[in-house]
């Protein structure tokens, strides 16, 4: 089995369109690939069972595996992007019916990533904004996770979160503790390790605190814990310790580069960083294998 298989996040690509941002991607090497589940490669208006089938056609005649479905933010629902509206509406609203938009988005994100055959779909808590305390935004978010878990298990996916500085779930303790909660097979973490590093945690211990918990990994590279996803490479991460770590763990998962800080970057395109990303971690990898 090869350790660690390399994938993609498509919201690097967001400049082409998806079936651009595929090709681009195989091409490169990588064996899987994220699929964004957000505009400009999904929205409410473009998911049809016709553009699925498609896509899922295309990923199969590229060789591709499909690590995940990035469910994380919520732009398709507004007319123009603003970074305050990018996890809203979200699923732990203190309206209900601005949580019950979500869900339905949710719901139809899922049929989608089923009928492109990807195997789970990730979703975040959304901000803290204050207007309730932490504890009901936190019990709203679980109850959200509830209902998500069932129709998951209908669809015989996986559901996972990804926590992130500045957001409710911010810590991988609190993850833990979110996950022990709502206690459904189906979910689990999309752990995000430059998050980890910038949220002040040991990544090392995040990736041990969640063991058997899993489902995907982002990687990117982080510099002095400001939140800005860089090359693996190009920051002051040791990004070899923690995928030794994950090795040692036996997890099975894919590492995904997740580099939209590059989808339009002023020094280097799209194409470029990927393809730097990846002789990367394969360096990286050739190591690992010959220990």
């Amino acid at each position: 089995m090869t350790i660690l298989p390399l994938a993609y996040s498509t919201n690097g690509f967001t400049e082409r369109t998806l079936i651009e941002a595929l090709k681009e991607i195989a091409e490169i090497g990588y064996q899987g690939v994220e699929l964004l589940g957000d505009r400009p490669h999904w929205t409410l208006d473009t998911n049809t069972e016709a553009n699925a089938h498609e896509l899922r056609r295309v990923i199969q005649d590229l060789d591709l595996k499909v690590s995940n479905v990035n469910g994380n933010t919520a732009m398709y629902f507004w007319p123009k992007w603003m970074p305050e509206t990018l996890f809203e509406p979200s699923l732990s609203h203190r309206d209900r019916s601005v949580r019950l938009q979500r869900l339905e988005a949710t719901f139809a994100l899922m049929d989608w990533a089923k009928l492109v055959g990807a195997p789970r779909v990730s979703v975040t808590s959304g901000r803290c904004p204050g207007l309730s305390t932490p504890e009901v935004e936190t019990a709203h978010f679980i109850e959200s996770l509830h209902t998500l878990c069932e129709y998951a298990e209908q669809l015989d996916l996986q559901l996972s979160i990804e926590y992130e500085p500045g957001l409710l779930i911010e810590r991988w303790v609190e993850l833990a503790q979110v996950i022990q909660r709502v206690d459904h097979p189906c979910l689990g973490a999309n752990l995000d390790l430059g998050h980890a590093r910038c949220a002040g945690e040991d990544p090392i211990e995040a990736i041990r605190g969640l063991k058997g918990k899993i489902w995907n990994i982002h990687i990117e590279d982080i510099m002095g814990l400001k939140h800005y996803h860089l090359i693996p490479g190009e920051g002051d991460m040791p990004l070899a310790l923690y995928m030794q770590e994950l090795c040692d763990l036996q997890y099975q998962g894919m590492l995904t580069v997740e580099l939209y800080t590059y989808a339009n970057h002023p020094q280097k395109t799209d194409r470029e960083a990927a393809s730097q990303a990846f002789t990367y971690l394969s360096q990286l990898k050739a190591q690992l294998s010959e220990i």
